[in-house]
């Protein structure tokens, strides 16, 4: 039997600032995420120093502040989804923002530490990207906004400002960091002090234009969130299948930004401030494919436009393979080999596009569908569910992206893992079935 949307029908009208605020939300969430990004290591190796850790075990440290940020989001967006469910998505957006001011202001302070109290500056520094990644744990409950907003034709063209918002974030956070930091002459405080305020303008916004946007006929269920009702949703009709594409897409995609960094410095020996400009450009390009993405909503379903993404998404990735294995594994960085260095970059930056474009497409339209396929009382804990395994993605792909680069010279590894990935999400999407996930 086909699968039918469960959803309600949605006021005519959206509340007055809803997606405004959820748009902030999501933005300032990323905005915060790609101001920390570019600096964190650096700010966190003069206290790895001042603790006389090895190289390894200082490592070791940074990944766990990279991770632990993602690995709190895996644990509570269900939670935030369902308390959305149960007391309205205003307060648990307006908590989110809140904690993003503070937390990004004691990661501000946490890195004015003097080295002699390096542990207290790391210790500092951890609570930090742990409350600032529990706060940041709402992109599940802004998508249950966007589900509350919008009817189910037009689901896909408001999950894609989700997709948007993202995009701008990414492209501004470093940029922020990179002028923000020549503001406040290095100091090194600028980074949280920029992300707090950005973070307390979106609150204060919120608070006078978000009404909210949970429907009061809506029931959802009393028990909070835990294994049982996490495998219950993973085992509704489809919707588990189209939570595992979501994951392991997610999974593909990072083992490509992980690596991004140490892929452009590698090939093309590019510096820091060179690499701000290149996370800069993927954030533009997300940017841009989101905007892009929401006509194409209009016009053709959800279900092709996810094949559609899975399919860029390889070719993107598998050029960049390429370029590494030219570049890496046959040394064409070196022996005056330039002219073809500079088209090897040309192929790096349309491949990297292709890749980004393709992910713009699948984030929208897996969220689109998991949401037509879930009732309107369970829209944030279902939604919140896809939002931790998207989170588990981001910590396991990393972690694998960051051992594949160093496994083999070509610096190839993590792309042609990531293409496997993707072969198999293509082969699930074969397996649902397009006519019978779109209900047709």
């Amino acid at each position: 039997m086909a699968a039918r949307p469960l959803t309600s029908a949605v006021p005519p009208t959206a509340p007055r600032g809803a997606l405004l605020v959820v748009f902030l939300t999501v933005f300032i969430d990323l905005l915060g995420f790609g101001i920390v990004l570019p600096v964190m290591p650096r700010q966190a190796e003069p206290y790895l120093r001042a603790l006389g850790l090895s190289e390894l075990a200082g490592g070791a440290v940074i990944g766990l502040l990279f991770s632990v940020f993602s690995l709190m989001q895996f644990l509570f967006s269900p939670l935030w989804g369902r308390l959305s469910d149960r007391i309205g998505r205003r307060p648990m957006l307006l908590l989110s923002l809140a904690g993003s001011v503070v937390f990004y202001a004691l990661y501000g302070w946490a890195v004015t530490m003097p080295a002699d109290r390096a542990a207290v500056a790391l210790g500092l520094m951890l609570g930090a990207r742990i409350g600032a990644g529990i706060a940041g744990a709402s992109v599940g409950t802004a998508a249950a906004v966007i589900a509350d907003c919008t009817t189910p034709e037009n689901r896909a063209r408001g999950m894609a400002l989700i997709g948007i918002a993202f995009g701008g974030g990414f492209t501004l956070g470093p940029l922020i960091a990179y002028f923000g930091l020549a503001l406040f002459d290095r100091q090194p405080w600028g980074v949280g002090a920029i992300a707090s305020v950005l973070s307390l303008v979106a609150l204060l916004i919120a608070l006078v234009v978000f009404r909210e946007t949970r429907r009061p006929d809506s029931r959802a269920a009393k028990e909070l969130p835990g294994m049982a009702r996490t495998a219950a949703v993973l085992g509704m009709p489809f919707v588990g299948t189209l939570v595992l594409v979501y994951f392991l897409s997610i999974f593909a995609f990072a083992n490509f930004e992980a690596t991004l960094a140490r892929l452009t410095e590698s090939a093309f020996g590019m510096t820091d401030d060179d690499n701000f400009l290149v996370f800069a450009f993927i954030g533009f390009m997300l940017l841009l494919a989101g905007g892009g993405y929401r006509p194409l909503a209009k016009r053709l379903p959800e279900t092709k436009l996810l094949a559609g993404g899975v399919a860029l998404m390889i070719v993107g990735l598998a050029a960049l393979g390429g370029v590494a294995w030219a570049l890496c594994g046959r040394g064409l960085q070196e022996g005056g080999a330039e002219a073809g260095q500079g088209w090897l970059k040309v192929v790096f930056y349309g491949a990297a596009a292709v890749a980004v474009a393709g992910f713009a497409c699948v984030n929208p339209s897996v969220s689109a569908l998991i949401s037509k396929l879930t009732d309107a009382g369970r829209q944030g804990e279902v939604l919140g569910v896809n939002q931790s395994f998207a989170s588990l993605g981001r910590i396991l792909g990393p972690s694998a992206g960051s051992i594949l680069f160093a496994a083999h010279p070509s610096h190839a590894l993590p792309f042609v893992v990531a293409v496997a990935v993707l072969a198999g999400v293509a082969a699930l999407l074969r397996r649902l079935g397009t006519g019978r996930l779109s209900g047709g």
